[in-house]
């Protein structure tokens, strides 16, 4: 079976995928405090916090939380892209380098929000950043190409659920909706980078499938170390646009199409069997959610 580093072949397009991640970067180059509503804010200690002070329903609150506890985990994201890649391609670790720089910003935009509009008791919020950041976050897949994959997906799926999210903030806020659609464009590039860092090994060995498979079958966001995170993102689906539909029709279908996993054929047994384990969980997930909107359409 074919390695699961990445193909010395593609070293070239590598660095061919980073500059032209870098010309789009900087066409939108921006500084978080361009995005905040700073005209809302008060001194904590003379205005003290209390919970009716907010703008946001819950399900938008528990949306942004979320968002805040997922990208404060950065440190460990990068450790786990470093350890990964260490060895690899010099590109990738220049990749990693400006990803971070690029990411770092998140956290601060989405915390700022949170607290200068009071829609987060702040005591509480440092607990929950802290155990959340204590917790750390550990990959379940730590071969290059399937981090490459890993990461596909965790960045597409964040873009979608920062921009289905905007959709249901524009009415109660204007301003976390235009926030939430600045973040996502940061997960577009980033996304379009891994994206085709993966369909070129399809493109020059279509066997690359057998170390993809199961990170597409796996996957699961690196925001599950956050306490309460099934219960969240229960909420979230009913109400703030991001669920298991979402992610099949936004997310994986939108993978399955872009790799042609349909219509690649690898030539190693063991490789055939892994696409058509990929195949199998798309139908699974296609089944459920056509029950789930079964579900939503019924009065």
């Amino acid at each position: 079976m074919l390695s699961s580093h990445l193909d010395h072949r593609l070293e070239k397009k590598f660095k061919e995928l980073y500059e032209i991640h870098l010309e789009r970067s900087r066409k939108i180059d921006w500084s978080y405090h361009e995005f905040l509503p700073w005209d809302k804010g008060q001194d904590f200690r003379r205005v003290p916090y209390a919970p009716d002070q907010g703008n946001l329903p819950d399900s938008l609150r528990i949306a942004v939380e979320t968002a805040l506890l997922t990208e404060v985990n950065l440190p460990w994201f990068t450790s786990y892209l470093n350890d990964t890649f260490r060895g690899s391609f010099s590109v990738m670790h220049d990749f990693i380098h400006t990803w971070t720089a690029e990411e770092d910003q998140h956290s601060s935009l989405l915390e700022t929000y949170l607290l200068l509009t009071r829609n987060v008791d702040p005591h509480r919020l440092h607990e929950l950043r802290k155990e959340t950041v204590e917790h750390g976050w550990v990959g379940n897949f730590t071969t290059p190409l399937e981090t490459l994959a890993y990461t596909t997906l965790q960045e597409l799926a964040t873009m979608v659920f920062y921009n289905n999210v905007a959709r249901v903030a524009r009415e109660k806020d204007p301003d976390l909706a235009t926030l939430l659609r600045r973040l996502s464009k940061d997960e577009v590039l980033h996304y379009a980078f891994y994206r085709d860092a993966v369909k070129a090994h399809l493109e020059v060995d279509e066997n690359y499938i057998y170390h993809i498979a199961d990170v597409m079958i796996k996957f699961t966001m690196p925001g599950a170390v956050i306490p309460d995170y099934d219960e969240r993102m229960s909420v979230i689906a009913r109400e703030a646009s991001y669920g298991p539909i979402e992610y099949f029709d936004q997310v994986f279908d939108v993978l399955v199409d872009y790799w042609h996993i349909q219509h690649i054929r690898p030539s190693m047994p063991e490789a055939e069997a892994a696409r058509q384990r990929v195949l199998k969980h798309y139908d699974r997930l296609k089944r459920v959610c056509a029950r789930l909107r079964a579900a939503k359409a019924r009065p």
